[in-house]
């Protein structure tokens, strides 16, 4: 590509651009304070500043001193709800032998073999042959009531 054709020699420059900037008379309403004022300044900044960073200190310190007490307090908290917790689980392993006992005690109780003794204390006996009773009906159903008299279906 030629780029020769857009080239224009009859370039305007502006060299004002590049020279050093006259100076400026000062205004008249700036007033420069001395500088024994300033020094005094730079003391009481320095002494602002002592004050701030022995007043952040003692708000740091005081704040570490919260943040401990509450540390504290949050230990004894939780101590105490432990305490609270294994006495609670004592009373339920407590309650849970208590109950075991109880129901080997009722099982003891309702046995087979002490319902066995007890209804043979009392006169009763297993079932056998000779207490049963057959009874011949003839053709027709009849029967005796506790009076002897008879019943028949009809």
């Amino acid at each position: 590509m030629d780029n020769v054709k857009y080239m224009n020699t009859t370039l305007a420059y502006d060299f004002e651009m590049f020279m050093p900037k006259a100076k400026t008379a000062p205004r008249d309403n700036i007033i420069k304070m001395p500088k024994e004022k300033k020094v005094h300044e730079k003391r009481k900044s320095h002494a602002v500043n002592a004050v701030s960073s022995k007043a952040w200190l003692a708000v740091s310190l005081v704040f570490l001193m919260v943040i401990f007490c509450a540390n504290i307090y949050m230990r004894i908290a939780i101590n105490e709800v432990n305490a609270e917790i294994k006495a609670i689980q004592s009373e339920i392993n407590e309650l849970d032998s208590e109950y075991t006992k109880l129901s080997v005690d009722f099982n003891r109780i309702i046995s087979y073999q002490n319902l066995e003794e007890e209804a043979e204390k009392l006169g009763m006996r297993k079932m056998d042959k000779s207490q049963v009773v057959y009874i011949r009906v003839n053709d027709t159903n009849v029967a005796r009531d506790s009076s002897g008299a008879y019943i028949s279906e009809e």
